[in-house]
């Protein structure tokens, strides 16, 4: 996996805006790294005093359980896993040496120990539980549960009950390769919706839980758009119209994902933006309200991912400041900053439990 870097900048904003904000941001891959996460650090992007420092008050958490040598955006195949070495570099429980479902579950029971730890961060398994956490203004921050890449499934479809009893609710289906489930942005083929990848998702939906397809093949996404009506994420992207790389999905894509509710999350990096300094992710985004309209846009950041950011995540008052200069009124910031992202999670997890 490549090194996690960081360009820092020295920007001064006003945050008279940004500390009114309830800020949301669809993926981090913080808990594949070590570190403390409650205490400031000086490595990757985000920890909880950082994220706090930004008002963000829900975070979307991804397990990363696999990723390919030469992980590329052209073609990837499943033959290969650098995370097997990371995890036993880090000291990782000895089951996730080899097990995609046991690193899944330890990446929940990180969180989980962070929740019991102290009253910075509940994990969210419900609306209910997001809206008790939301309505103090400084209540502890919402925190979600992601699968970057159903994989770790491994084919099984009993450890989707058993991922969404750990506290999972958002399904990313891929990550940089093919698995059981069909094909991936970039592997070696861009296959559909496998029957396993049908039985899954629609059993997913039913649990409540929220479909990601932001590594998922053109056919994926359409195959899903087609076999569900709940609306689908796309939680770390770019607009291929305005950034032409193969990360990005087609633009009339993206339209049918937002045109059925919808939310697209903009990256903060070079390779989905063509820009990562503060304007030029607020230009991503002005390209994607453009595009799907202001409430189907979100922030997806990818931080503590294999990819180079301007800022941290201790610095999003930044982003703030650059969407004012680039003519959105403080309402629409509110949204696109963190209010979309939030409706969109109240009106889509289950109410409460067993429901």
């Amino acid at each position: 996996m490549a090194y996690i870097l960081m360009r820092r900048i020295r920007y001064q904003p006003k945050r008279a805006l940004h500390d009114e904000l309830r800020v949301a941001d669809l993926h981090s891959d913080m808990l594949l790294w070590m570190r403390n996460p409650r205490r400031w650090n000086n490595r990757g992007h985000t920890d909880l005093p950082r994220l706090a420092h930004s008002n963000v008050r829900l975070q979307v958490f991804a397990s990363v359980t696999k990723t390919p040598s030469g992980q590329n955006y052209q073609s990837n195949s499943a033959d290969s896993d650098n995370i097997t070495a990371l995890a036993v570099v880090q000291r990782w429980p000895v089951d996730t040496w080899n097990s995609l479902f046991a690193r899944a579950r330890f990446h929940a029971r990180r969180l989980q120990r962070i929740e019991r730890a102290g009253d910075e961060l509940v994990i969210g398994r419900t609306s209910a539980d997001l809206r008790a956490a939301l309505a103090d203004p400084d209540g502890p921050m919402v925190a979600l549960l992601a699968t970057e890449g159903a994989h770790s499934l491994e084919g099984e479809i009993d450890n989707l009950q058993r991922l969404h009893d750990e506290g999972y609710r958002v399904l990313g289906l891929h990550h940089f390769f093919h698995n059981e489930l069909g094909g991936s942005l970039h592997g070696l083929a861009g296959d559909g919706l496998s029957a396993f990848g049908e039985q899954v998702v629609l059993q997913a939906v039913d649990m409540g839980m929220v479909i990601d397809v932001a590594h998922s093949s053109h056919q994926v996404v359409r195959d899903v758009l087609g076999l569900i009506d709940e609306p689908v994420i796309v939680s770390h992207t770019g607009i291929h119209g305005h950034c032409q790389t193969q990360r990005n999905l087609p633009d009339a894509l993206m339209r049918e994902i937002a045109a059925a509710g919808g939310l697209i999350g903009i990256g903060f990096w070079a390779d989905v933006t063509c820009d990562d300094s503060p304007a030029g992710v607020a230009r991503a985004i002005t390209a994607a309200v453009q595009l799907v309209g202001i409430d189907h846009v979100a922030l997806g950041s990818d931080y503590d991912g294999a990819i180079t950011a301007s800022f941290d995540g201790a610095e999003l008052a930044v982003l703030t400041h650059e969407l004012l200069r680039q003519g959105f009124s403080r309402d629409e910031v509110a949204l696109i900053m963190g209010e979309n992202a939030i409706r969109f999670f109240l009106a889509n997890l289950p109410e409460g439990e067993g429901e």
